[in-house]
């Protein structure tokens, strides 16, 4: 595959971004990452896709942008992604989202929607079902749990970082180069050790607006751009019940929604980062450009 990365100066730095196949022709895909994961989450789906232009960023404060702080938000990442498109001279994208990247998709098809054909949301875009009575706070730690904690830890080097993983219900078993490479990518060397690039606050304060936030819920209201939900089998940690368990309750409560449909034999990471996962991606996705 051909992989370059670039630089894009944004509020508070520069986000770094990976470009699969720069050289394909047709509609590019933007595709965005989750809450603690970077750009080499969609490998998967570039293998997956050789005709196909791919541009995606680590959003900041996550991979090589951590070092770009405030502000966070889903409107300032999707501001962001405009930013990427015009460096990367693209006017107009399909949008992928994955996790917390499906909502700063959904929000940046309303912010920006002539710069969105059509968004994919995977596995994330729409609100979940949080503990009712639960300050949003607690909510919220309440939903990442292990995710956050993770953020916390220390690793002498990146192959404890990789064993850490190893044990984790969703990876269990799978032993694979780009799993290796993924995990390797996302730390940065402190003082104290080797830690997850994505800070606590960082998650916090995204997870806050992505859940309670103004800008999610108009762009969901609004929906501007054709719109579809890929939603996997399992939870984060491979069990059940799934984020989104009720897919008709979804098309009934977002009516704006062209489609959604589960993808069996699939959890919230291996959805995206699994050869199985990613090319049920890749094929929902070229069915919504082939619908354009």
């Amino acid at each position: 595959m051909t992989h370059r990365t670039f630089d894009v100066p944004v509020a508070g730095g520069a986000l770094h971004a990976g470009e699969w196949h720069p050289d394909a022709d047709g509609l590019p895909w933007l595709l965005v990452h989750g809450v603690t994961a970077s750009h080499l989450a969609w490998t998967w789906v570039a293998r997956e896709t050789s005709d196909v232009r791919l541009v995606a960023p680590d959003l900041r404060g996550r991979g090589r942008s951590a070092p770009v702080g405030e502000p966070f938000g889903m409107a300032a990442h999707a501001d962001d992604l405009a930013a990427v498109l015009d460096a990367a001279g693209v006017e107009r994208a399909l949008v992928v989202g994955h996790s917390m990247g499906a909502f700063v998709s959904a929000v940046f098809a309303d912010r920006h929607p002539e710069r969105a054909a059509a968004v994919v949301l995977v596995d994330g875009g729409l609100p979940l079902d949080l503990p009712p009575g639960m300050p949003p706070r607690e909510a919220i730690r309440h939903v990442l749990g292990p995710t956050a904690a993770r953020l916390e830890m220390r690793f002498p080097d990146a192959a404890a970082y990789r064993d850490f993983w190893r044990s984790h219900p969703a990876f269990v078993g799978r032993e694979d180069p780009l799993l290796d490479e993924y995990f390797a990518y996302d730390l940065i060397e402190t003082a104290s050790g080797w830690r997850p690039a994505t800070s606590p606050a960082t998650v916090e304060a995204d997870s806050l607006d992505q859940n309670t936030g103004d800008d999610i819920a108009r762009a969901l209201d609004r929906m501007p751009r054709p719109t579809v939900l890929l939603a996997a089998e399992r939870g984060l940690r491979g069990e059940l019940p799934p984020l989104y368990p009720d897919l008709a309750r979804v098309r009934r409560d977002v009516p704006g929604l062209r489609d959604a449909r589960r993808c069996e034999g699939t959890d919230h990471y291996s959805i995206v980062m699994s050869a199985e996962g990613a090319r049920e991606v890749a094929v929902a996705a070229r069915a919504v450009v082939g619908s354009l």
